[in-house]
């Protein structure tokens, strides 16, 4: 499983995220400070990190100059609460991967974590298959039984979510948090109004609703 590191000292950021990440599929372990960060870092058991710029004992500067001079390679997604170019420019030049401002978009973060992962382990591949449909993560477009078809990106996203898990019951809510993010409307019929869009695409009958539990791609 992949393991991501997140460095952060304020619980509720900490928390909002760990939830997400873990709905996602991924193992996750916090740090609240910049010296146990670097600590659980260094032992190498890390995908990526997500730091926090403004950590107590050392801030995401230095956790990232300390790790990069070692020769780590981790991946780094920055967070930080400036919103500024020099800032920006500083930790992407020290080594980081990519870079976020708070407040963020669950969903945003999620899918720059997948694509980090991605330039870290590439898939050598780069489609996902189930059954006769094929999902191309370059182009991000669907082959049905051969035939290309164009999705929009939460379509994509969705589709993504299926073809990942086949035959597995995937629950609305873990829909929402995976593909929208975990600060969407709870109450919203999002997820029943996106799988109707990707059904008319791909064929109704592939995507079987399990009643009282959710969504399942035969």
């Amino acid at each position: 499983m992949t393991r991501i590191l997140i460095a952060e000292d304020e619980s509720r950021i900490a928390s909002f995220v760990e939830k997400g990440l873990r709905a996602a599929g991924f193992s996750v372990t916090i740090a609240d400070d910049g010296r146990a960060a670097v600590a659980e870092a260094e032992t190498g058991q890390y995908d990526l990190l997500v730091l926090d710029v403004g950590l107590p004992g050392l801030d995401g500067f230095d956790i990232l100059e300390t790790l990069r001079g070692q020769g780590n390679r981790i991946a780094v997604i920055m967070l930080t609460a400036r919103d500024s170019a020099a800032d920006t420019l500083r930790g992407l030049e020290g080594g980081a991967n990519d870079y976020m401002s708070k407040p963020f978009r669950f969903d945003e973060l999620l899918a720059r974590v997948r694509l980090r992962l991605r330039d870290v382990r590439p898939d050598t591949a780069g489609t996902l298959a189930s059954g006769d449909l094929e999902l191309d993560l370059k182009t991000r477009r669907i082959r049905v039984a051969g035939r290309p078809v164009d999705l929009s990106a939460r379509e994509f996203g969705l589709a993504e979510e299926f073809i990942r898990h086949p035959e597995q019951v995937l629950s609305r809510e873990q829909l929402l948090s995976r593909v929208w993010g975990l600060d969407y409307d709870p109450g919203s019929n999002v997820v029943e109004v996106y799988v109707r869009y990707l059904r008319a695409k791909i064929g109704a009958d592939r995507i079987e609703t399990v009643r009282g539990m959710g969504y399942r791609l035969k």
